[in-house]
């Protein structure tokens, strides 16, 4: 993802790349930290007969526990679906005494 064709390749397009400095793993640090619960936390402890089962197995859980439930100390000890319904809570607009 450094290599300078790639980097020419997101320029063209006018796409900022989410890396940080060289070698410097956190930018993803909090994705593989949710692929790794999922499969701690759920995959593992399971045996699935198919992918249909596993797939409505895994929605369930990230529907039903991971984001609604589930804290995280990257946001505060919140769960996702608390974070983000706090970030989109906004004051309201005040209108101007001026006419």
């Amino acid at each position: 993802y450094a290599s300078a064709e790639y980097q020419t390749l997101l320029a063209r397009h006018q796409i900022v790349c989410s890396m940080s400095r060289k070698g410097n793993c956190w930018d993803n640090a909090v994705t593989e930290r949710f692929f790794l619960n999922l499969k701690m936390e759920r995959v593992w402890q399971r045996q699935y007969a198919n992918h249909a089962e596993a797939r409505r197995d895994i929605t369930q859980y990230i529907v039903g526990f991971y984001n609604p439930v589930r804290l995280h100390s990257t946001l505060g000890y919140l769960s996702p679906a608390a974070y983000e319904a706090k970030s989109i809570e906004k004051e309201p607009i005040c209108l101007s005494e001026i006419t």
